[in-house]
C-alpha cells in the first residue's frame, strides 16, 4: 500500500472507523461514533509539498523506502513523514497523524491527541516517556488556522482559513514526539503528535496557540537522545513573527478531500 493510500486508510479497529462532516465555515469535524464528535483544534492541518529528494537533502535523512507524493492538506488520522534518529543517523519514517501511546489499550484517543502542550509535555502521562526518548521532526511547508470574522453570530462562527509558512516557503520542522503501539492483530502502529506554544505576535489575533516550529540549527538538539530535558524545554518557543508570513486562502482547504496546490494559494 502507497503513503497515500494508507493515508485513507487509518486502522482504527476496535471502534467505528472515523468519518469527516463538512462544513463551510470551519474544518472538518471527525466523528468517532455515535456519542464522540471531535473538532481538531491547533495545530489541525499543515502542508509539506517539498519532493522527496529536497526533503532528504534538507533534514539529511537516509533514503526513504515508502511512496512520497507532495501534500497541501494533511489532516489528523492520515500520514505523513517523520524524521527520527535512529543509530546516530536520521531516517525518515511514515506514521500516523495522532499518538497512540504505546501502554493505550485502543486507539480511541488518537483524534484527541494530535498537539502536545509544550508546558506540560514532561508530565503528562501520554507525552512524558516519549519527550524522554522518542522526540522527532515533523517536515511541513506551512499550516493553517482559521480565523473568526467580525459576520460572526453567536453560536455561528464564520471562519476564514489563513496558510502560515516560514519564509517565502521554505521547509521546516515542527517539534515532535512519536511512539508505536500494537494493534489486537500484532501490527504495529507508529504514530506522532506535534508540540505546541504561546502564540507569537503575528498568530495571537488567529489563535491562542501555535505550533513550535524549531530553528534548523536546533533541529540535532531536539533529536540527540542525551540531551537535557532542561535544554529540551528551552526550545519550544514561539518562531519569531518577523521570520513568518500568513495570507487567506480557499475555503476548500476546509474538506479534507482536497488536496492540491491551489489550496496553499493567497486569494483576496
Amino acid at each position: 500500500m502507497s503513503l497515500r493510500q494508507a493515508q485513507d486508510r487509518p486502522h482504527l479497529p476496535l471502534f467505528k472507523s472515523p468519518t469527516w462532516v463538512e462544513t463551510n465555515t470551519q474544518p472538518e469535524a471527525i466523528v468517532i461514533s455515535s456519542s464522540l464528535t471531535y473538532f481538531p483544534t491547533m495545530c489541525g492541518r499543515f502542508a509539506l509539498t517539498i519532493l522527496l529528494r529536497e526533503m532528504l537533502a534538507r533534514f539529511d535523512s537516509e533514503p526513504a523506502d515508502f511512496d512520497y507524493a507532495p501534500r497541501y492538506n494533511i489532516a489528523p488520522l492520515s500520514h505523513s513523514p517523520v524524521v527520527v534518529a535512529e543509530s546516530q543517523h536520521r531516517r525518515l519514517r511514515p506514521m500516523r497523524w495522532g499518538l497512540v501511546p504505546s501502554w493505550s489499550k485502543d486507539e480511541s484517543r488518537a483524534a484527541r491527541m494530535i498537539n502536545a502542550r509544550s508546558e506540560t509535555v514532561a508530565e503528562k502521562p501520554s507525552f512524558r516517556k516519549p519527550f524522554r526518548t522518542r522526540r522527532c521532526l515533523v517536515p511541513a511547508s506551512g499550516y493553517y488556522e482559521w480565523k473568526v470574522l467580525p459576520e460572526s453570530r453567536p453560536g455561528k462562527p464564520v471562519k476564514q482559513p489563513m496558510y502560515f509558512r516560514v519564509g517565502d516557503g521554505e521547509p521546516f520542522a515542527f517539534a515532535g514526539l512519536w511512539d508505536h503501539w500494537k494493534r489486537f492483530d500484532g501490527k504495529e502502529v507508529a504514530s506522532f503528535t506535534i508540540l505546541t506554544t504561546e502564540p507569537n505576535d503575528l498568530s495571537e489575533p488567529i489563535h491562542d496557540r501555535m505550533p513550535v516550529i524549531l530553528q534548523e540549527k536546533d533541529e540535532s538538539t531536539w533529536l540527540d537522545p542525551t540531551t537535557d530535558p532542561d535544554r529540551l524545554l528551552e526550545l519550544l518557543q514561539p518562531y519569531p513573527s518577523i521570520e513568518m508570513d500568513t495570507y487567506p486562502v480557499s475555503k476548500k482547504v476546509n474538506s479534507s478531500r482536497n488536496d492540491d496546490p491551489t489550496l496553499i494559494e493567497r486569494i483576496n
